[in-house]
């Protein structure tokens, strides 16, 4: 039985060990040459860490220069890395390093995030540039999903034009349960047709690309991990607050998927034990029914606010800084419910770290601190402080470059 190589020399260092689980796998695997686990790791260092030279990187692995050289010398050749502007020498002197990063000329890859009756497609360049986008909608109540198969075949098109260079691959973000392992969506509540649907293996089968599905917060986390506000944090929580609720965890630079990728509905976790509204499961309970749009439009019109059908976080947040009792009592409540599965959240994997996406944003500091407060007041103490709750970057692109960090996962040690 063949057995996994590790660096060529020495033990690895602690970020060695670090940069070697990505995607919830470890990319050295038993069938994994020495050549093939350095220069993913190589590759890993760099989207984790930024720009480094030839002896950061030796350092970072626990090999020598020689061996970084012949790891990252076919990448520059092939177009992946390039080597920036030389660093001046240090108090020693020396010759100066030159930091290697990804060619924004590299191989683009194909990111789509599919939601009941809509998509939005981007090329996304090596770098986590979005450098197209294009979307569409489809009927969410169709009677099979070929129509969604065909808008996201078009859209991926419409991106990555037939005379640009080749993508590296597909990466799509699903608003449902999945199925991992065979690229299947399993469930979509709010658009049955989707739900059973090989998605993968029918847009590979058109375009002759590499495609991944992953669930949507997953995929969202990846996107926080390489490219957004979590760069370079080992653990966190990517929480996506709109319509529906979702979560991303990245463990110790991990995304946590669970088997076949059916974790991370943490949505569909139980709050209220005695009866509460039902949800899109079709249970009662679940943290998602107390901590959505849908409950807080619901609780707006109890309490005849005006406009309670349309009501949003940010639209509650500027009747808050109006003056409104109703309102910032409702805001309140709002935040309290979110707050109470971040805390659970919290005491089970302490990930520390939580990042706002989706509607919730709109809501402002004013939002933000009182979920922060409502946490604070129920986390027990811990050595590595209370929990920090931020709000992604407004109108960020978390999903999409996301899904493009699917591809480059499941990519990282076979880039040539």
């Amino acid at each position: 039985m063949q057995t996994s190589p590790g660096p060529v020399e020495g033990d690895m260092t602690p970020a060695a060990r670090a940069a070697g689980g990505f995607e919830g796998r470890s990319p050295v695997g038993p069938w994994v040459t020495a050549s093939e686990a350095n220069r993913a790791r190589v590759l890993q260092l760099l989207y984790d860490m930024g720009p480094l030279s030839r002896a950061d990187l030796a350092k970072l692995i626990g090999v020598t220069r020689t061996t970084v050289g012949s790891v990252v010398q076919p990448l520059i050749d092939g177009g992946v890395l390039v080597e920036g502007e030389p660093r001046p020498s240090g108090a020693v002197g020396g010759k100066p390093a030159r930091p290697l990063w990804f060619s924004r000329e590299g191989q683009p890859i194909g990111a789509v995030h599919l939601m009941p009756g809509r998509v939005a497609a981007a090329a996304v360049s090596p770098v986590g540039e979005v450098l197209a986008t294009a979307g569409g909608t489809f009927r969410a109540d169709a009677s099979d999903g070929s129509a969604a198969v065909d808008l996201v075949v078009e859209c991926l098109r419409r991106v990555l034009p037939a005379d640009g260079p080749r993508a590296l691959g597909v990466g799509v973000a699903v608003g449902g349960m999945v199925d991992t392992d065979t690229g299947t969506i399993v469930e979509v509540s709010l658009a049955p047709a989707l739900s059973g649907l090989p998605l993968a293996p029918l847009v590979s089968r058109r375009l002759g690309l590499d495609v991944h599905i992953d669930h949507h917060p997953r995929a969202q986390a990846l996107g926080d991990r390489w490219f957004g506000q979590a760069r370079g944090v080992r653990s966190f929580a990517s929480l996506y607050l709109a319509d529906v609720l979702g979560v991303g965890l990245v463990l110790d630079g991990a995304v946590q998927r669970g088997r076949a990728g059916a974790g991370g509905e943490i949505g569909h976790s139980v709050v209220e034990l005695d009866g509460g509204e039902v949800c899109n499961c079709g249970r009662r309970g679940c943290w998602e029914t107390v901590a959505t749009v849908g409950w807080l439009r619901g609780r707006a019109r109890r309490l005849g606010l005006p406009g309670a059908g349309k009501l949003t976080p940010g639209r509650l947040a500027e009747r808050v800084a109006a003056g409104d009792r109703a309102a910032a009592g409702l805001l309140d409540r709002y935040a309290r419910n979110i707050a109470v599965g971040i805390v659970n959240l919290q005491h089970t994997l302490a990930p520390g770290l939580f990042l706002l996406h989706g509607d919730v944003v709109a809501g402002g500091e004013v939002l933000r601190a009182a979920i922060e407060g409502h946490v604070a007041g129920w986390v027990l103490p811990q050595p590595g402080g209370p929990p920090e709750i931020v709000l992604a970057e407004d109108r960020d692109h978390a999903t999409l470059l996301g899904a493009a960090g699917i591809v480059l996962s499941q990519s990282l040690g076979r880039i040539r």
